[in-house]
């Protein structure tokens, strides 16, 4: 697969739907940006002028319930890994985000809605060597009992996730998944978040989960799944963390070139690991390479629910 230019958008796309957590409508548009402008939000509807801040590590300020990014002023965007995920996923290097709300819209839960904005959008070359971050040598952390890392690799981007839950239903999963626009569309960017049902009234009563419901939530009691159509996929719960991984990591800056692992991760590991490689200059090196060879290694490599773990909403404090 050919990487040698970078990508923005064509036009822009918009989508609305509500916050998985405030519960108030919003607006997103996503639309073209400059050579090596990265991901930029742009925060529309405050007094005064908009607010714009770039989609990067140093910039996050939050990851207990979400990804959120803020400066010295407080939060701007909350629950940004979604579409974070989507644009990195599909190959775009260069996106603005226009948002008129403080949260991403959750809509069904994946980041099946952004990937249909960039289809629309459609996306374009640019006059500029496509530019990664190259993984030199292993990165760890540790939140708790939660470890990552994130070592080199020679096949482009990989995530490998175990999750872990005391919920019989969730039991034990693992995902293996080497990206690509054609992947991700199709194996991870429709896996839709989750959460137990025994969580929703302590959510609640301390402010979040407003906007969650069985339109934009896999919900699961001690016994069975909730949601009456069902699954999208058997593992879509570790499928789901992939594509937060996806998005969380976006905050590079630049594609990576790695290999990323975590055991019972979340955002707040995915956060760790990633300002912990940004932090040592000796652990990575910015590159253009006109070509990235990808694994042939199926992708999806899924150790099926077995019982066992511990955990809580996925939406909730960032223990998964």
């Amino acid at each position: 697969m050919k990487f040698s230019r970078q990508t923005t958008l064509r036009a822009q796309a918009t989508v609305a739907g509500v916050g998985v957590h405030s519960g108030l409508p919003v607006t997103l548009t996503l639309g073209p940006a400059p050579v090596d402008a990265g991901f930029v939000f742009v925060r529309t509807g405050l007094e005064g002028s908009d607010r714009e801040i770039q989609a990067t590590a140093d910039q996050v300020i939050a990851t207990d319930f979400a990804t959120v990014l803020g400066d010295r002023d407080g939060p701007l965007v909350s629950t940004a890994e979604h579409v974070l995920a989507a644009l990195r996923g599909m190959g775009v290097d260069n996106a603005t985000i226009e948002i008129d709300g403080p949260e991403v819209p959750i809509m069904d839960g994946s980041a099946a809605a952004f990937i249909a904005a960039i289809d629309q959008a459609g996306i374009v070359s640019q006059p500029a060597q496509r530019r990664f971050i190259q993984v030199l040598k292993p990165i760890s952390a540790k939140v708790g009992d939660s470890f990552g890392e994130i070592r080199p690799y020679a096949n482009g981007f990989r995530v490998d996730i175990e999750i872990d839950f005391t919920n019989p239903v969730i039991g034990q999963q693992s995902c293996g998944f080497d990206l690509s626009p054609e992947r991700f569309r199709r194996e991870v960017g429709r896996a839709r978040t989750f959460g137990l049902m025994c969580d929703v009234a302590r959510l609640w009563s301390a402010g979040y989960a407003l906007g969650a419901s069985f339109d934009n939530t896999v919900v699961f009691d001690d016994e069975r799944l909730l949601n009456t159509e069902g699954l999208r996929y058997a593992d879509e719960c570790a499928r789901h963390k992939v594509l937060d991984v996806i998005g969380d990591l976006a905050l590079a800056g630049l594609p990576l070139l790695g290999a990323y692992r975590s055991v019972r991760g979340g955002h707040k590991l995915n956060h760790a690991v990633l300002t912990a490689l940004l932090a040592d200059r000796t652990a990575w090196r910015v590159v253009e390479g006109e070509a990235v060879r990808r694994t042939t290694r199926p992708v999806g490599e899924v150790g099926r629910g077995i019982v066992g773990g511990r955990i809580a909403a996925a939406y909730g404090p960032d223990v998964s």
